[in-house]
């Protein structure tokens, strides 16, 4: 019988210490994304494809501190024929806790002209501390890189908020925790080349290390569904503004009903 109580302790505790570590973190309920989503962009500078870019989303997870985590990547690259106008080699990455959408790591590689840039971080969730290529500093729970940021966004639910809201987050980069809202600007009914799409859109109020060298306003326009997937992202750079819309998508969560119509040459 003592036997049989001591399993049953056993048993009773390591319920309890799994739940424990279950709980450990938030969880964020996400509809918006999954593993294997890419998204695929033109990049263009008035009416000059001037490069690509893309999203994408490891197929399968890795692991950080034990939890599955996606692998997240964003590139953007200038077409080498306009290399000379203006070369753009740009790559960041974020590891994002898929229960709790928060990062556990970030890099950003930036290569802008004569600009250059490299910046890695480790977030260490549970002491509150972010080391980085240039030292360790103090981070507040649940602390965003600016593509987690954009990712975490995607799981709200914004048609809940009023025009005008502004979404607060904490944003870090470099040596510190900056500000980071979000601000609902309405609705709006946009074409690109991967079609005709119902969007939300929204403006980012950054103020460091943003997917640009911005040197003004950056507005999104996201599906208005519950993908929410970046149809376009028009943004000022140091030499005009450029804007980056749909070409293509593959391995969305789920069906994108904020598509009013097929592209064009689609076929369907």
């Amino acid at each position: 019988m003592k036997a049989k109580a001591l399993c049953g302790i056993v048993v009773v505790v390591s319920a309890l210490v799994a739940a424990t570590e279950r709980d450990e973190f938030r969880y964020v309920p996400n509809e918006a994304f999954g593993l294997g989503e890419r998204l695929e962009y033109r990049v263009g500078y008035k009416f000059i494809t001037a490069g690509r870019a893309y999203f994408q989303i490891a197929p399968e997870p890795i692991y950080r501190q034990g939890r599955p985590c996606y692998d997240i990547w964003f590139e953007v690259r200038s077409l080498e024929s306009l290399d000379w106008l203006y070369r753009v080699r740009d790559r960041y990455r974020t590891v994002l806790d898929i229960g709790g959408i928060f990062p556990w790591e970030f890099e950003q590689h930036i290569r802008e002209g004569n600009f250059r840039r490299d910046f890695q971080a480790r977030f260490d969730q549970r002491t509150g501390q972010a080391i980085t290529s240039e030292g360790t500093f103090t981070i507040p729970p649940y602390v965003h890189d600016i593509v987690s940021a954009f990712y975490y966004v995607r799981t709200l639910d914004l048609r809940s908020y009023q025009k005008g809201a502004i979404i607060q987050l904490q944003n870090f980069f470099d040596r510190q925790t900056y500000d980071l809202g979000v601000r609902i600007l309405g609705r709006q009914t946009i074409d690109v080349e991967a079609g005709t799409f119902r969007c939300i859109v929204i403006e980012p109020l950054i103020k460091e290390g943003g997917l640009f060298k911005s040197e003004g306003r950056i507005l999104i326009w996201l599906s208005d569904d519950d993908r929410k997937i970046p149809i376009k992202v028009s943004t000022k750079i140091p030499i005009g503004t450029i804007d980056a819309e749909l070409t293509g998508y593959s391995g969305l969560r789920g069906p994108l009903s904020a598509r009013v119509t097929q592209p064009a040459d689609s076929g369907k």
